[in-house]
């Protein structure tokens, strides 16, 4: 499969991307047993519905500069590399690489606060797409992908909470 480079953006890109989806939910799970939820490879399908695969490309410990592959619905696969690992607080990557030349520059950013019920996650997805038709595509379809990553967040609680009954 033919890979496109991304650009290697850097964690200022969160706050800077000219497309931003921020959703949060509160888990009643610790922020320990969501970042194991995180670090299985297995999970994201359960939650993320769109993602059908997920690979780890780099041996534990996982830190910054970890890598991991994610194949998702449409053929789109992702070559991604963490930009922060902090346990139990802050994880962030951005794609390398994309199977589609439609994305420009791509990131996600996972914030975690410890709550007497749990946790609270506020996840942020940044992008850039690249071309006409992608960014158009973008414009229109923000309100429908806003509602499908806060969507994520809710089967990420009911997901959570099966596995941790």
């Amino acid at each position: 499969m033919a890979m496109h480079p991304c650009e290697r953006v850097g964690l200022d890109f969160i706050d800077t991307a000219p497309f931003r989806f921020v959703s949060t939910v509160d888990l009643a799970i610790t922020p320990e047993q969501l970042f194991e939820v995180l670090a299985d490879a297995e999970s994201w399908p359960h939650w993320a519905t769109v993602i059908t695969e997920v690979t780890w490309t780099s041996p534990e410990p996982r830190d910054i500069g970890t890598t991991r592959t994610v194949k998702m619905r449409g053929g789109i696969v992702g070559d991604e590399e963490f930009l922060a690992w902090k346990p139990y607080s802050h994880m962030a990557f951005r794609f390398n690489e994309a199977s589609t030349g439609s994305i420009a520059a791509f990131a996600e950013d996972y914030r975690v606060v410890r709550t007497p019920a749990g946790c609270h996650l506020t996840w942020v997805m940044a992008m850039k797409p690249k071309g006409l038709a992608a960014r158009m595509g973008m414009s229109l379809g923000r309100p429908v992908m806003g509602w499908m990553f806060q969507k994520f967040l809710y089967n990420l609680r009911d997901y959570s909470n099966r596995r941790f009954a």
